[in-house]
């Protein structure tokens, strides 16, 4: 089959309304405004309600990107979901979401690496119109990880918050598009970053759910050494397989996580500050959603301009990193 260059034709997101802030945080654990500030660099974060699932929020920021696209849904070939926290075990979020946007018949699956998801998604969904086997894919990160959050547990209840960011991926002029990825995982970190129960090893019961084995599970400090020397690696990968150097990146979209890990990431790969994109004050770390929902937010400010090269760059459990470098067509 030939070869062809996948590339950006729309992107769309959708956040929960409610809104959770540190001050909100203050009445709920003992922490506070200030020590949520300075060592994560959020403010606030969007929170699901009721019973919005993480296909909901999927599905709205799907339609978003379709609309953005000027395409039909039925135009689509394959809907991948890139998502942490599915629906339930199956069928898939990307099937649920097939049905919400109304596509009879297109192939639709899930990928699971956590909150570098969407990074392994980018590299995944290419590779269909790459190869010519598709030539549009919806690719979504989406996850309602407050769902899955110990509200009595300060080191991860402040973190986290949910959210969807979606891209239609079509053919574009060779040479744009993805140009490199970059991806690895290390299984021997697996118990850094966990849910520990509800699959096939710890099987949900009365005991799981008693000793909260459902919620988030995180060793802070070793994911955090962790993420501030693969973030580098990672985007030293992707460079090296697409023959660049770093001056040639005009904007890094790094995965949302922590002020501090970014900017200790961004000084070891010694690039301006002014390149980074950061919203995660505003949203918390929202998983796989986190690097589409910065990406939208460079998108919608009008800096991008055709040639412009991108750098996606993320790391979660697993545990997993990656980066993507895509030439804005």
């Amino acid at each position: 089959m030939s070869k062809h260059a996948a590339g950006i034709a729309g992107m769309g997101v959708f956040v929960p309304e409610k809104i959770l802030t540190n001050a909100d945080l203050e009445k709920m654990v003992d922490t506070s405004d200030e020590w949520i500030r300075v060592r994560t660099g959020i403010i606030e974060r969007r929170i699901v309600e009721g019973d919005t699932a993480t296909s909901d929020l999927a599905a709205e920021a799907a339609k978003n990107a379709i609309k953005d696209a000027g395409i039909k849904p039925e135009d689509i070939d394959l809907i991948l979901v890139a998502t942490s926290t599915p629906d339930m075990i199956f069928p898939s979020t990307a099937c649920l979401v097939q049905s919400k946007l109304g596509i009879d018949g297109c192939a639709a699956f899930d990928l699971q690496a956590a909150c570098t998801g969407f990074v392994y998604g980018m590299t995944v969904a290419a590779q269909f119109i790459e190869t010519g086997m598709y030539e549009t894919v919806l690719l979504i990160g989406a996850d309602a990880f407050t769902r899955h959050i110990n509200w009595e547990d300060r080191d991860t209840c402040i973190l986290f918050g949910d959210g969807a960011g979606a891209v239609v991926l079509k053919r574009v002029e060779a040479g744009y598009g993805l140009i490199s990825s970059y991806l690895a995982a290390d299984g021997r970190g697996a118990d850094l970053l966990k849910i520990p129960a509800g699959g096939s090893a710890n099987p949900g019961s009365e005991e799981t759910v008693r000793d909260k084995l459902h919620y988030v599970q995180m060793n802070g400090n070793a994911v955090f050494k962790f993420a501030v020397r693969i973030l580098h690696e990672a985007a030293i990968g992707a460079l090296a397989n697409a023959g660049m150097l770093v001056e040639e990146i005009d904007y890094l979209v790094p995965h949302q996580a922590n002020i501090r890990i970014i900017d200790s990431a961004a000084a070891r790969l010694g690039i301006d500050k002014k390149k980074i994109i950061v919203n995660l004050e505003r949203y918390g770390n929202t998983s796989t959603a986190s690097i589409p929902l910065a990406l939208n937010d460079l998108y919608l400010s009008g800096k991008l301009k055709q040639g412009d090269n991108l750098m996606l760059v993320g790391f979660g459990a697993g545990l997993t990193w990656g980066a993507n470098i895509i030439k804005w067509y």
